[in-house]
């Protein structure tokens, strides 16, 4: 064990790991409502489109993108702002043959648009609804904004609200792609964090792997200049991605680097969710 140096706060004993969380996620759906609830997907279209699909082997991202589930866009539409503050600034125009029941409005003014979300999501005593967009979902023209809800005791329905950056730029929708992104949060843990900033010597033995992993990380980074592998494999460490110390020993024992969340069950008296959860998975956007 690594000597604590003097006048350091001791180290924090290492606590088992978590176990995976038991709580209530219950959309429940009003008659007339028809929400499209998938699992989020893993695939960005420009992920993909990079050389080889390269973003893929950075682990953090594909696991934000499927952390959580997606409300799909019930139609096609093309939208623009016109620059003003007033609602009228934004013109919201369906594809042929689309409900214009089922358009996003604008309700806020100042470019933003909102979608209505069909249900109310019901979470465990104690657990937050974190809402907002598809991460690294982007798109050009118009941003996501984000809300953390108490979805425990809410009766209230909520919405999605998306912001244009600029004026003059048409965006687009299409049916079924997604158009909010949620998962429940625990509350009261964030508020009740103190953070530190600590320099590295004080813990040694964090210093002594930072210190291997950057010396690693060079020398490989050298090997390939060198080198320059074909495979794809190849070009990569993969430390990280497979849960491991720079030293080779395992990090956590539940280190993750697929999510594979299950989909919004049909129960009770009717169906009420038109998206076909057998069916193959959806185009990457």
């Amino acid at each position: 064990m690594a000597k604590r140096l003097k006048g350091s706060a001791p180290e924090r004993p290492r606590s088992a790991p978590a176990r995976k969380a038991e709580t209530e996620l219950t959309c429940y759906v009003h008659e007339g409502w028809a929400p499209r609830i998938v699992p989020a997907s893993s695939r960005r279209g420009w992920m993909d489109a990079t050389p080889e699909s390269y973003a893929y082997r950075c682990l953090p991202l594909s696991i934000a993108n499927s952390h959580g589930w997606e409300v799909l866009s019930p139609c096609g539409f093309s939208a623009c702002w016109r620059g003003d503050i007033g609602t009228g600034s934004v013109e919201i125009v369906p594809d042929k043959g689309a409900d214009p029941r089922k358009l996003p409005e604008s309700l806020f003014g100042n470019g933003v648009i909102t979608f209505h979300v069909d249900g109310v999501i019901r979470t465990s005593e104690g657990w937050n609804l974190w809402v907002g967009g598809p991460p690294n979902g982007i798109k050009d023209g118009i941003a996501p904004l984000a809300g953390v809800i108490e979805t425990d005791w809410s009766p209230y329905t909520f919405t999605m609200n998306w912001r244009f950056t600029r004026p003059d730029v048409w965006i687009r929708f299409e049916e079924n792609e997604p158009f909010c992104f949620f998962f429940p949060t625990p509350r009261g843990v964030v508020d009740g964090l103190k953070p530190e900033l600590r320099p590295m010597e004080d813990n040694p033995e964090l210093l002594q792997s930072y210190d291997g992993w950057s010396a690693a990380r060079a020398a490989f980074q050298e090997w390939v200049h060198r080198t320059n592998p074909k495979a794809p494999s190849d070009q990569w460490q993969k430390l990280y991605y497979r849960g491991l110390h720079p030293q080779g020993q395992r990090g956590a024992p539940d280190h993750e680097t697929k999510l594979r969340l299950s989909p919004f069950r049909q129960t009770g008296s009717r169906r009420v969710c038109p998206v076909d959860h057998t069916a193959g998975g959806r185009k990457p956007r």
